[in-house]
């Protein structure tokens, strides 16, 4: 089976700016995926390939990535047998050259790469978590809901970038759906009534015009109780501070606060008493490694803590961490690494070394729920993807309620068990 087409387009994300979209032919078989994009990156990671251009889109444009698709990579797949998986992504590596996918661009690598992998699931008349995943692909992922934003996030004093609820005590998929966005009107209610502002951030969360991360761990607590739930029994929160963006010369500085990592770990230990908190996400900096060694040896056997901006999806840097003793979760987003395979493989060698992992969306997403699909194939168990607001956001969810249908009786969800510490 050849492939007959291979081609690009230069279509906009959810915050208005350019990302690349790619369409694979062969065997009579269509395929189409777009990529996201972060606003909140981590410095080791994939680079995106933009134009540049200030005429253009402020300089973000992809036509040089959409032109990467349409030149060099189909010169070297057009006509040419549909390659397995793993050969593909190793041939995209190659022909890029560079150790961060900067020439060829890891918007262009990843759009084939995904496409590739749609492509063999319709060949193989199967759905895509099936083809990637197997028979044993059957694990709903518990969704942790980003409810209030702050940092890059939002345009708000709070310099701590995510707060989530995440409906893990749950039965199933669609109720825990159900749960967090009971919770996400109510929280919406309780704004009102205290005169704060129900506009939302990039991702679907509210952004009040408050300042210290206590006052949006309350707020939580209060529209989960005000929802009908229970704090620390069906719904939980989680925390991304994404400390990098606060992080300067050796102290973590936020509202009124300036601490080292030694403080910012005694203030989680005193939060973990007090607050249903199940995981915590970049809670110290992607440069402070003997700080997180430190933050794991204290908290690591109560609650997750998850590598992004430090792991940015790198295999290597998670055995790293391991070798270390640091952190004990992994957030896994493609656009990260720029391959299926390298994502693949960043979360086998997680699991098998007894990381957690969650699959992530960026704050510039599109309508593709790509994501939705990786989830249950890698059977990671937990999966955020912002507010449950937002159709960029909520198609990811909807995909895995498809998905929980289509299992019938072989579905299973995570629930508390997929969170470390619980």
């Amino acid at each position: 089976m050849k492939v007959d087409r291979l081609a690009a387009l230069e279509i906009l994300d959810s915050r208005g700016f350019p990302t690349v979209e790619v369409v694979m032919e062969a065997g009579g078989k269509v395929a189409r995926a777009s990529v996201p994009s972060g606003k909140s990156t981590g410095k080791f990671e994939a680079l995106e390939r933009r134009d540049g251009d200030k005429s253009r889109f402020q300089g973000k444009g992809v036509l040089g990535a959409t032109h990467s698709v349409e030149d060099e990579i189909a010169g070297a797949l057009v006509g040419k047998d549909l390659p397995p998986q793993a050969v593909l992504d190793k041939l995209l590596i190659d022909l890029d050259g560079t150790p961060n996918k900067s020439r060829l661009g890891a918007n262009a690598i990843l759009g084939v790469s995904m496409a590739c992998a749609r492509l063999w699931a319709a060949v193989e008349g199967q759905p895509l978590y099936r083809s990637l995943g197997g028979e044993e692909a059957n694990l709903l992922p518990v969704p942790c809901f980003n409810v209030l934003n702050g940092g890059a996030h939002a345009d708000n004093p709070l310099d701590w970038q995510e707060f989530m609820i995440v409906p893990a005590g749950l039965p199933s998929f669609a109720e825990a759906l159900r749960a967090g966005a009971e919770t996400y009107h109510k929280l919406a209610a309780i704004l009102k009534e205290g005169d704060l502002s129900i506009s939302v951030g990039d991702e679907g969360g509210f952004a009040p015009d408050i300042t210290y991360p206590e006052e949006a761990l309350d707020l939580l607590v209060e529209a989960i109780q005000g929802a009908g739930y229970k704090p620390g029994k069906d719904i939980f929160i989680a925390l991304d501070p994404a400390a990098s963006g606060f992080y300067k010369k050796g102290n973590y500085t936020f509202a009124e606060e300036s601490m080292d990592a030694r403080g910012m770990t005694s203030l989680y230990k005193s939060w973990l008493g007090k607050y249903p908190i199940i995981s915590i996400e970049d809670g110290l900096a992607e440069d402070d490694w003997d700080g997180w060694v430190h933050l794991t040896r204290e908290t690591g056997a109560q609650v997750q803590l998850v590598g992004d901006d430090i792991f940015v999806s790198d295999q290597a840097r998670v055995r790293q961490a391991m070798t270390a003793d640091m952190a004990n979760a992994v957030l896994l987003k493609p656009n990260q690494i720029g391959s299926l395979s390298e994502i693949i493989a960043t979360a086998r060698v997680a699991q098998h070394g007894g990381f957690r992992c969650m699959m992530s969306h960026r704050s510039g997403e599109t309508q593709d729920d790509f994501i939705a699909d990786l989830a249950v194939a890698l059977g990671v168990g937990q999966i955020k993807s912002g507010a449950p607001a937002r159709g960029e956001r909520v198609a990811k969810y909807n995909q895995l309620l498809r998905i929980e249908r289509e299992l019938g009786a072989k579905a299973r969800f995570a629930g508390p068990a997929a969170f470390r510490g619980k």
